[in-house]
């Protein structure tokens, strides 16, 4: 099957709640050029960014817990005939060690998933681990700064307020600033190379706002993503580095 330009794949997937993500992978396919990549979509779920990967031409793995999650993405490589390009395999983000070959892969993407492991030091050297020399990760946590402001702006005053220390819990969840994510990574062993804000306005307009010109939005989260302080109230940091 015939591989599917990066810009057609991005178009479709490219909402204002994804845009800055899928801009920076498409920078990581791009350095590529032709070469197909070996990607592992950790804690993937249904497939929402490996089935484009895959329809770019790549090789993609999928793993995640949840057998229903990988049902999902499996009927939809196959709806799309890329059942040859997807592999989904059921485990932890703390067993990703065990799961995968060591320095076989070219791009591992971790969203929203070192926001609930039990040990995220543990599950940020299994990326590195898992990582050839020179291959990228993309990681998606949960900003504290974010949290922080919307739930003093709903009035949740005291929760907000319980927060604001580093390493405070939000229910079962992390919440990390830049320079905590940077820390858990470099720990690790990567070398961070960019940090975006994800959904620096798109959760905070409504939703007749964001539907009248929904290009304007995806361009001012693209415009916004690495300024400062913009980038660091956004809904998500996204962080690329590389062993």
């Amino acid at each position: 099957m015939e591989a599917v330009p990066m810009e057609r794949t991005h178009h479709r997937s490219g909402s204002a709640r994804t845009a800055v993500i899928w801009a920076v992978l498409r920078g990581e396919l791009e350095r590529a050029g032709d070469r197909q990549l070996r990607v592992i979509d950790v804690g993937g779920g249904t497939g929402g960014f490996a089935v484009p990967l895959a329809e770019a031409g790549h090789r993609v793995t999928v793993v995640d817990p949840s057998p229903d999650a990988l049902a999902a993405a499996i009927r939809r490589a196959a709806d799309a005939n890329l059942s040859s390009r997807l592999t989904a395999i059921q485990g932890d983000a703390d067993g990703l060690a065990d799961l995968i070959e060591p320095g076989s892969a070219d791009l591992v993407l971790c969203h929203a998933v070192l926001e609930v492991v039990d040990d995220p030091a543990r599950v940020a050297a299994a990326l590195a681990t898992t990582l050839r020399p020179g291959g990228a990760a993309s990681v998606v946590v949960a900003n504290r700064a974010a949290a922080v402001l919307a739930k003093a702006m709903s009035g949740r005053i005291a929760e907000a307020e319980s927060l604001l220390a580093p390493g405070a819990l939000d229910g079962i969840r992390r919440r990390y600033d830049a320079e905590e994510i940077s820390a858990v990574l470099s720990g690790a062993g990567l070398a961070v190379e960019q940090i975006h804000g994800v959904r620096v306005l798109a959760d905070l307009v409504s939703g007749p706002i964001a539907d009248a010109d929904p290009e304007a939005l995806v361009q001012f989260e693209l415009a916004a993503a690495a300024r400062s302080p913009y980038r660091d109230i956004a809904t998500q940091l996204h962080v690329l580095a590389r062993a």
